[in-house]
């Protein structure tokens, strides 16, 4: 099967393991929920009757409204405009910042989603004041020609998505029944994703978050919701012993997922040190 990759490169996708994933996921859904669906890649690559999709960057929850709202044409004919008009490229800086300073005051979604495209590792980061940050992607990062169409393929399947930004904390489990299927991919607490350190303008990933989380999952469990949660047990020396405990306690299940995290940040280099990421499931 040919997945879809989502076009926005969102920092821990599942897009590389998403056969492995599919594996484990139940075959028939009628509402699926990505509980913290980043670049939307499993959602759009898994089969439900209905789809959730909530994260907790309303920033980008926004570009994915609008790519639903405007669709192929309009979307893409906007972006091109954009990338002429700021004379955006993998070497001109000059025009990347200036076109940032645009978007911290005008902050229109898609104007978001062209200045990632050309930002450094293509990341969401966002200062205290939910200003965008990121510096220049330079000699790397463009709207190239594997975005533009991974962004064409996503339209094939966005429509039908409903978008929500809520922490998980907030949402509305109560909409979930027998029959239905949650995904959560929260941040984790022992590797190196930037998304978990509070950075991003948004607040950071703690054990309290884990417990509460797992509180959830519980909850879905005994009403029979299936859910899979995505984590780790190992990373550099690290072990996540509460995971590792909940998941004995509770007899769910622990799939073992092939993956790497040497990479993680361009500055390391570990080769001794293994990741262990795992996907548990209550099935």
């Amino acid at each position: 099967m040919r997945y879809i990759k989502s076009p926005m490169n969102y920092i821990g996708n599942k897009y590389r393991i998403m056969a492995q994933m599919q594996r484990w996921f139940p075959k028939d859904i009628d509402l699926m929920v990505d509980l913290f669906c980043g670049g939307c890649d499993v959602s759009i690559n898994t089969k439900a009757c209905r789809h959730v999709a909530n994260d907790i960057n309303v920033y980008l929850i926004q570009i994915l409204k609008a790519f639903q709202d405007n669709g192929p044409e309009k979307t893409l004919r906007y972006i091109d405009e954009k990338i002429a008009q700021w004379g955006l490229s993998k070497h001109n800086q000059e025009g990347y910042e200036a076109f940032r300073a645009y978007y911290n005051q005008t902050r229109e979604p898609l104007d978001l989603y062209v200045l990632m495209c050309y930002s450094f590792n293509y990341q969401f980061r966002f200062n205290s004041d939910h200003e965008y940050n990121n510096p220049f992607g330079r000699a790397k990062s463009s709207f190239n020609k594997n975005m533009r169409e991974n962004l064409l393929r996503m339209f094939e399947v966005i429509g039908d998505i409903r978008f929500m930004s809520q922490d998980f904390g907030d949402f509305d489990y109560h909409i979930l029944k027998p029959g239905d299927f949650l995904y959560a991919d929260p941040p984790y607490l022992i590797t190196c994703g930037s998304y978990n350190d509070g950075k991003r303008g948004f607040k950071g990933w703690s054990a309290a978050d884990d417990k509460k989380l797992f509180e959830i999952l519980d909850d879905l469990d005994r009403r029979g919701v299936k859910f899979a949660l995505s984590n780790v047990t190992r990373h550099k020396g690290l072990k996540n012993s509460e995971l590792i405990q909940w998941k004995r306690d509770r007899g769910y299940h622990m799939h073992k997922i092939r993956f790497d995290y040497n990479n993680c940040n361009y500055h390391t280099r570990n080769k001794e040190n293994l990741t262990e990421e795992v996907l548990i499931t209550n099935y």
